[in-house]
């Protein structure tokens, strides 16, 4: 049992910080929540140097093979901190602006973080589900926060039902194969789909269910009516977490449960997954076009990002396997960046979320122009910068399987999408803006959403740094 504790080491310790600040905050005087900002931080940063300090070189099973705890657990779980950090202090500067910071805000990410965690580490399909509940309420309950937002109420309620909807189908797709092998570790089930043929499309028919899961928590279309409607009514902050993090989580939950313990059934769910990646594909590059709102661009954006994502995963080789992790730690920084210049332009009455409001961005501040473009190009999938990569090395190992109409899709619908990631270049550089307002913002916010968007840059110049950590952690 204590070589067990020391496993979940990192969690119980978020738990614990996460608990402490919940108090710290209920008794906090301090309207502008700088405590708790702080100790928000430090929990994270302490349980990032706890992931790094005890880094795995070797798998190892706890709980009675619910938890395991492996390379590739910590690293998304490092990035996951990492990322969490970047997005927090984003948020506190949206909030502090708008003389809106509430403790709880900060609270909820750090249980959010804490569900993903367990999801990315879960070795059993219960406590995936445990995972994935905990993440999802403290979503629900973010959205919802500004509760004089009529928005945000319609987007938070939108959210949870169909949420609800989604966990259902999970659950009843987990008590399918709990029904049919008699057991919920991730291992048994996959040893017990290669001994028994005959009940075959019944593991099947479960699996169909689980992957909605999966696909419902991704924004994978036709599972993507809440991504537009969420990203758009949340307030800025909450979005921007959504959109980055959870994503990485999603991923973890998906390797789990299709790799780990459905990989016997890998014909059936890759004949699924290419069916959700191109109308992935489709739904999100063609709808973006039309947007005019920003937010809901970039929803349609993680929706098309979703099913190339989903492209590394139907390879179904261990390079592909790392290929759709490369492309979702890449997502992820660059979604940051992109909410990061969002708030950047924004200020107190005004939210920059319209297109319109990029205008002429060049002429009021030439190096955040820079910076969105590195940010819009590595969306692109424009060589050097860093979502090129990723759609390189996903495409790459998926020719290799010998998907290559599939491959051929994807580069059609890439090439569409270019032009409403091109349109937002335009109107910063090419636009007349609509008023000479400077672009005010903090010395820190400028400062960290510049090496954000130079770490996209940096990336794509390197990125062989980035490609040989996922095969790395995927191999060992």
């Amino acid at each position: 049992m204590n070589a067990d504790l020391i496993i979940v080491l990192p969690e119980i310790t978020l738990l614990a910080l996460a608990c402490l600040i919940l108090i710290i905050d209920a008794f906090s005087k301090d309207p502008a929540h700088l405590l708790t900002y702080w100790t928000t931080q430090a929990s994270l940063l302490i349980v990032l140097a706890l992931i790094l300090f005890d880094f795995p070189t070797n798998t190892a099973i706890a709980f009675h093979g619910s938890f395991v705890s492996d390379a590739m657990s910590a690293t998304l779980k490092a990035f996951m901190c990492g990322i969490s950090c970047v997005v927090f202090f984003y948020s506190y500067e949206y909030v502090k602006e708008r003389n809106c910071v509430q403790g709880e805000y900060f609270v909820l990410g750090l249980f959010a973080v804490l569900g993903m965690m367990i999801m990315t580490s879960a070795y059993s399909l219960l406590s995936v589900y445990l995972g994935l509940e905990l993440l999802s309420l403290s979503l629900y309950a973010m959205v919802a926060m500004q509760r004089d937002s009529s928005s945000a109420s319609e987007a938070a309620m939108k959210y949870f039902v169909l949420g609800a909807l989604a966990s259902g189908m999970l659950l009843y797709g987990i008590s399918m194969i709990y029904g049919l092998t008699g057991s919920l570790q991730l291992m048994t089930i996959a040893e017990t789909i290669n001994v028994d043929a005959t009940n075959r499309m019944y593991f099947v028919y479960g699996m169909i269910f689980m992957i909605i899961g999966i696909a419902f928590k991704l924004g994978a279309a036709p599972f993507h009516m809440w991504v537009p409607d969420v990203y758009q009514g949340a307030p800025t902050s909450v979005t921007l977490f959504i959109s980055t993090a959870p994503k990485i989580a999603a991923f973890a939950m998906a390797m789990r449960v299709l790799v780990d313990g459905l990989m016997p059934l890998i014909s059936d769910w890759q004949s699924i997954l290419i069916i959700l990646a191109v109308l992935s594909m489709a739904t999100g590059n063609i709808i973006a076009i039309a947007q005019t709102n920003i937010k809901r661009m970039l929803a349609y954006s993680t929706i098309a990002h979703v099913g190339f994502l989903f492209l590394g995963l139907i390879a179904g080789t261990l390079s592909g396997f790392s290929g759709s992790m490369f492309y979702i730690i890449s997502y992820a920084l660059m979604s940051m960046g992109a909410f990061g210049m969002i708030i950047l332009l924004g200020r107190n009455g005004f939210e920059a979320d319209l297109l319109e409001d990029f205008k002429g961005l060049a002429e009021r501040n030439p190096w955040f122009a820079f910076v969105m473009l590195c940010i819009m190009f590595s969306m692109a999938g424009v060589p050097p910068f860093l979502g090129f990569w990723s759609k390189w090395f996903v495409l790459k190992e998926l020719v290799a399987s010998g998907f290559v109409e599939l491959a051929g899709i994807a580069v059609v619908f890439s090439i569409i999408g270019v032009y409403y990631y091109l349109r937002i270049i335009k109107l910063m550089y090419f636009d007349t803006p609509n008023a000479m307002t400077s672009v005010k913002s903090s010395k820190q916010m400028r400062f960290v959403l510049s090496m954000n968007g130079l770490l996209i840059l940096a990336l794509g110049l390197a990125p062989n740094i980035l490609m040989a950590l996922c095969l790395t952690v995927l191999s060992g």
